[in-house]
């Protein structure tokens, strides 16, 4: 053990639990003493075998873990303690992974567009990985960082993009001005970075962004840099994607690895991973704590609308109730919409759900919430919903 994560973050359980199971023992005894009225579950066990997933299908890529996708401290704690590293957009999610121990040489500071103040930070902590796409972010570095590692981020697209001011990432056709001015400023380039998003479920798009990586890496050995790592980024689907699963991209991944930075050949090689990692560990619950009448000719409505505490504002995947009463045969359900506290306007989370009816003080539950259903450091204000990480004896 690295001393990051012990038995006192988390509760011991059976074997075989589910987070589900848990939650239910939960609900009476934590909100009745303190009126909370939304929690988390979180299965850090899942975590462990995501992690060993991953391992096992890209031996030769190392994880670092977007803080974005979940900043909070037991899954901070339990990477840290697998040994991963860990990509921050900003000085708050560095501040955070920092203040529980982890070295600067796991940080990555993945943002295409950084505050002045925040570089500053990072320099100062002695975080030096960060990456670039443009000119503006260059300079901004070579005045503020000059011992930056940097990685050019290129764009992996392989058609134009619909709204081309709003992609990152620099062209092929621009690695090269780019690396020069690099140079001119005696900014250190060490590497390459892409990210696909939402294309990372495509295998061979992962194949056509690491070739394109390889040109740009050998613009920069012919510049005189030391080229020796690759960021392939992230978009690995956190749930079984039935265009593509995980073993399937990585296989994908792994051939393109072979061909174009074949093993061996001095590369280090690092993948910026969350909803694989973290959307199967935590399941939330919220309670209804206000029901309203909707018009009956409101599309994907038939009337009833129930409003109760959100996660994140962040649209939820389907609920289910928590211990519902016996439904007899047939029963019929309602389509029912729900909204967070701010009203149905301003924070509609779901319409057109078809539910038994809901009343104040029920509970719904809501599966595979681990990504994006917490706030991130620097935009924490107020009350945030209680969280209870649990892991079985063989998982620890």
């Amino acid at each position: 053990m690295n001393g990051f994560l012990d038995e006192s973050n988390f509760l011991m359980v059976e074997e075989g639990f589910t987070t589900r199971d848990l939650l239910e023992n939960l609900l009476a005894e934590l909100c009745q003493a303190s009126g909370q009225r939304a929690l988390f579950v979180a299965d850090l066990g899942d975590i462990v075998k995501q992690h060993l997933r991953f391992l096992k299908a890209l031996p030769r890529v190392k994880p670092f873990f977007p803080v974005k996708c979940n900043g909070s401290e037991g899954v901070i704690r339990l990477l840290a303690e697998l040994g991963a590293g860990f990509a921050c957009a900003n000085k708050a999610e560095i501040t955070r992974v920092q203040s529980i121990g982890v070295p600067a040489d796991r940080i990555f500071y993945s943002s295409p567009c950084k505050q002045v103040a925040h570089i500053k930070h990072a320099a100062s902590r002695g975080v030096q990985l960060m990456a670039f796409d443009n000119e503006v972010e260059l300079s901004k570095v070579a005045r503020n960082h000059p011992r930056a590692r940097m990685l050019l981020g290129i764009a992996a697209e392989s058609s134009p993009s619909a709204h081309p001011s709003m992609t990152f990432g620099a062209t092929l056709k621009s690695c090269r001005h780019l690396l020069e001015a690099a140079k001119e400023q005696a900014v250190e380039v060490v590497g390459i970075s892409f990210h696909l998003g939402g294309r990372a479920r495509e295998p061979q798009a992962f194949a056509q962004a690491v070739a394109a990586a390889q040109v740009a890496f050998e613009v920069g050995t012919e510049l005189g840099y030391h080229m020796r790592l690759l960021d392939i980024g992230g978009g690995f689907p956190g749930t079984e994607d039935s265009r593509a699963r995980f073993e399937e991209l990585a296989a994908a991944i792994n051939s393109a690895l072979d061909l174009y930075f074949p093993n061996g050949c001095g590369v280090e090689i690092i993948a910026r991973t969350g909803r694989f990692y973290i959307t199967s560990a935590f399941t939330f619950a919220a309670s209804v704590t206000a029901r309203e009448e909707a018009a009956a000719e409101q599309p994907g409505s038939d009337g009833r609308r129930a409003g109760g505490a959100g996660a994140a504002g962040q649209r939820l995947p389907a609920p289910s109730p928590c211990c519902p009463a016996e439904e007899e045969p047939g029963t019929e359900r309602s389509l029912v919409g729900l909204c967070g506290p701010a009203g149905p306007a301003q924070d509609r989370i779901a319409q057109g759900l078809r539910l038994p009816e809901l009343h104040v003080g029920d509970w719904l539950v809501f599966e595979g919430m681990g990504a994006y259903s917490l706030p991130g450091p620097a935009l924490r204000d107020g009350p945030q919903p209680h969280v209870t990480y649990a892991m079985s004896r063989p998982a620890w």
